[in-house]
């Protein structure tokens, strides 16, 4: 009768166990966000142009080319943190941005103050195509293989260790494909 009393200890235990054991598992993906577009045709855009920059269009995604496309706004603190490094990817692979939910004359102030790298530039005004792509917030980057097809999606802002580890094996296996 006295292993009674020790039944509620062992049963918490247990499950403290199958808890810590659920949080250990995968440590790399269990922190990213999934998307249902990986390995699936990246959904059609629907954009404005920004003025004076060369439009982003459907028919860039499906162009034969590897390619990254970059959702930003200018109120984003983390995608001023990402822009170099974007810009140094852009000399190896072409970056296409989405400006997101933002001013023009505001984007056009960023791209000046920052650099302006992108191939093509649309604008995701009413957050239309950010919801089709399913997008949580700026900064997301996604590597798109040259048939139009999501390889990755990385939400969050695009750093040198990022790149190493997580961008360029994606653009590797999309040349690949």
């Amino acid at each position: 009768m006295k292993w009674i009393a020790l039944l509620p200890i062992a049963i918490f235990a247990a499950l403290g166990g199958f808890f810590a054991a659920a949080n250990l598992r995968d440590v790399d993906t269990r922190d990213t966000l999934p998307s249902a577009l990986i390995d699936r045709a990246a959904p059609p855009m629907t954009l404005t142009e920004l003025p004076g920059k060369v439009p982003l269009t459907n028919e860039i995604l499906t162009d034969g080319e590897v390619k990254l496309v970059n959702f930003w706004a200018s109120w984003c603190v983390p995608c001023r943190v990402e822009h170099p490094h974007l810009a140094d990817l852009a000399e190896t692979v072409p970056v296409y941005g989405i400006n997101y939910k933002d001013a023009p004359a505001d984007a056009l102030a960023f791209l000046d103050e920052l650099g302006d790298f992108y191939a093509a530039i649309g604008v995701d005004g009413d957050a239309r195509t950010g919801i089709d792509w399913g997008l949580y917030g700026v900064p997301e980057t996604f590597v798109i293989a040259g048939d139009g097809t999501v390889m990755l999606r990385f939400a969050g802002p695009v750093t040198a260790s990022v790149v190493e580890d997580t961008i360029t094996p994606a653009l590797e296996a999309a040349r690949a494909r």
